[in-house]
């Protein structure tokens, strides 16, 4: 069976991020849709799965375990599951970034 999930069906979100959790619709995938504002950014976190970033506009700061480091447009980057991670729009603009979850539930512990 074919899903398709209309933008106009969903509720609308202040964030602006969309939120998607395959199990519900028979994929092993999820994936939050960020845009946020400059400054803005998840807490430290981590994941038992690996997380794979693919930056749509903007700039952010990542960080993963030991390591920092700058992403902008058409940029991957992949954390392995159990490094905690996090990013931080840097601005001026916003940040448009497709962050998928090697699994159709997302688990994540918040570590701040």
């Amino acid at each position: 069976m074919v899903h398709v999930l209309r933008a106009v069906e969903r509720a609308p979100s202040a964030s602006r991020t969309i939120r998607f959790e395959g199990d519900k619709f028979g994929t092993g995938i999820s994936f939050f849709s960020v845009d946020n504002e400059p400054g803005q950014g998840p807490a430290l976190h981590v994941h038992p799965y690996p997380e794979t970033w693919i930056v749509k506009s903007g700039r952010a700061r990542i960080v993963a375990g030991e390591e920092a480091f700058e992403v902008g447009p058409n940029d991957i980057a992949v954390v392995p599951g159990g490094v905690p991670h996090k990013f931080t729009n840097l601005g001026p603009g916003r940040l448009e970034i497709v962050c998928i979850h090697a699994a159709g539930t997302m688990v994540q512990e918040n570590l701040e």
